[in-house]
């Protein structure tokens, strides 16, 4: 059947019921360590950047969502691609906004289904849908740090030799890349510091489970890179490399 499209800057009454679409189950705890997550944490987003939130119906109820925030990609000489990845442009968002100054890009943050509707192809549809609400706004470019959840499995491979595998097709290897390149997407290189977190042992245990008694690198269920810990300095830091990938906006 056809999707429904909506933002949230024409349908303001559903930002409840679209920031309420569950993550999977399985979704690590400690990304919410992130603290340059709350410079555009959802109603920040909702409230700023209405027309860059995009959800999919099923009726009226939001099934997927998808989280972009607008940015000057020029200012002060900032790379097209920076290392920072997404917590970089949570920065630069939050900046360009308390500055004044006019955005020419489009960052999506976030994509989210929900687990119940998983397998109907609605990442695609966010995807068509961001683009659009990127030209709508009169925004050149559309990027996004992917986050490839399976690079979980093996946290220790470096991520531009992950993302660089391919299928005998000639598409990426990993499912969340294949996805965006199937939809037009270009995989442009890897932001390296992407997602920081950092917490005292004691954060780390509650998010985990884990005991965190030991200095040195500790794998951690969903987590794309090991976690460091020191127990003299009683924190641990968790640096996760992101891939950049670019979009086409259709012209406005």
């Amino acid at each position: 059947m056809p999707v429904h499209v909506v933002t949230l800057a024409s349908r303001p009454d559903l930002v409840d019921a679209v920031y309420g679409i569950p993550y999977p189950p399985d979704s690590p705890r400690f990304t919410r360590g992130n603290l340059a997550s709350l410079l555009v944490r959802g109603r920040r987003v909702a409230e700023r950047w209405p027309h860059l939130v995009v959800a999919v119906l099923d009726g009226d109820r939001p099934v997927a969502r998808g989280i972009m925030v607008g940015y000057r990609a020029d200012r002060d000489s900032r790379p097209r691609f920076p290392d920072g990845g997404w917590d970089q442009v949570a920065v630069w968002a939050a900046e360009d906004v308390m500055d004044g100054v006019e955005a020419d890009t489009a960052c999506a943050l976030e994509i989210a289904v929900d687990p119940d509707h998983v397998g109907r192809g609605l990442s695609g549809d966010v995807l068509a849908a961001m683009r659009s609400a990127a030209a709508a706004a009169g925004l050149g470019a559309l990027v996004a740090p992917l986050r490839p959840p399976d690079k979980a499995a093996e946290p220790e491979a470096p991520m531009d030799e992950y993302a660089a595998r391919t299928r005998a097709d000639g598409l990426p290897a990993d499912r969340w890349l294949r996805t965006h390149v199937r939809a037009g997407g270009r995989v442009e290189g890897v932001a390296w510091c992407s997602s920081t977190v950092q917490a005292t042992l004691a954060r780390w245990r509650e998010w985990t489970g884990l005991p965190f008694d030991r200095d040195g690198p500790v794998v951690v269920p969903g987590a794309l890179a090991p976690v460091h810990v020191s127990t003299a300095q009683n924190a641990a830091v968790y640096v996760e490399a992101n891939v950049w990938v670019s979009h086409a906006v259709p012209a406005g």
